[in-house]
């Protein structure tokens, strides 16, 4: 995980602002979100594992599925998950289990960050400043 310095650290949006400004942009709704915070995510590349810019939030008024929440932006970071190749050996078997557990889980969550998305990454940090304070 790289931090990257940001002007947009400490603001205060709405949710649904940020969503109408970044979703253009190329950014999702991270699937780890949870009521009171979650992260914009933008994929990079996908090669080998998946390599993202995530800007998360904190819901600061209310939780992220009401109307109106307001959300403060945290400092941005590069990530980088590297899955495995093959079988998950931790997977157990029984049909109802394997519903559940079909993925592989992560071989390293916080691998290394290539350096040549480096750059790029702080590129779409200041797109995002740009997006968000005009």
């Amino acid at each position: 995980m790289i931090e990257l310095a940001s002007k947009l650290e400490g603001e205060l949006f709405k949710l649904y602002v940020l969503e109408q400004t970044l979703k253009p942009l190329g950014y999702v709704i991270g699937g780890n979100w949870d009521y009171d915070h979650g992260f914009f995510d933008y994929k990079i590349n996908d090669e080998v594992g998946y390599q993202f810019l995530r800007i998360p939030f904190q819901a600061m008024d209310g939780q992220l599925d009401s109307q109106g929440t307001t959300v403060q932006i945290g400092k941005p970071y590069l990530l980088s998950h590297k899955y495995q190749i093959g079988l998950d050996d931790n997977v157990h078997v029984g049909n109802v289990n394997a519903s559940f557990n079909q993925f592989a889980e992560p071989q390293d969550p916080d691998a290394q960050f290539p350096e040549e998305y480096l750059s790029l990454g702080k590129e779409l940090v200041k797109e995002a400043e740009e997006a968000l304070q005009s």
